[in-house]
């Protein structure tokens, strides 16, 4: 769903957004950037999350995808996500633990896997840093559960509800409208 307005996240919190938008609700069923191991190995090796021969099985690669949508339901609930939904993040942070490396002075949590599951623990390390830093509050999924599609909420008072005012948003104001009338 291309929004009209700036939904980019900043810094690496771009590369959680996308990794959640690689699967687009609309329109139904669908599209999936990701729909099988090889394109998910590709999105990962072009992030430099992955080595080129990193395997993907389907193990790995149904993880992943669960991983994904774990991600969607966290930023759509908005700090309160379902236990479900912690289980698997945790589950996946499990599988693959973060490292604190210093490069010129900076510590930063890297994964010490370079495989599928590396470049999840990676994905959730920098969730980890958004939350520290204020900047995950300010990730939303867009208000038509239709949609869902991650964005970053740039407004000044972070009332952004809907990825595109142009489509999700006026789609359900007038649902809205007719449902009243």
């Amino acid at each position: 769903m291309p929004a009209t307005h700036d939904e980019s996240a900043p810094g690496e919190l771009e590369l959680v957004r996308t990794f959640v938008n690689t699967y687009d609700l609309q329109p139904a069923p669908g599209k999936d950037q990701v729909a099988t191991p090889a394109m998910l190995r590709a999105w990962f090796v072009e992030r430099g999350l992955v080595d080129a021969d990193a395997p993907v099985d389907a193990a790995a690669f149904a993880r992943a995808i669960e991983v994904r949508e774990a991600l969607r339901a966290l930023i759509a609930a908005g700090g309160a996500p379902a236990p479900a939904v912690v289980a698997r993040l945790e589950e996946a942070a499990a599988r693959a633990p973060l490292q604190v490396r210093f490069e010129g002075g900076v510590a930063r949590l890297e994964p010490a896997d370079r495989g599928v599951d590396g470049a999840l623990a990676r994905l959730l390390a920098i969730v980890h840093d958004a939350m520290q830093t204020g900047a995950w509050q300010r990730m939303k999924a867009c208000g038509d559960p239709t949609c869902l599609w991650a964005f970053f909420d740039h407004s000044k008072n972070r009332s952004g509800v809907w990825c595109n005012m142009a489509s999700c948003g006026n789609r359900n104001k007038a649902r809205r409208r007719r449902a009243g009338a």
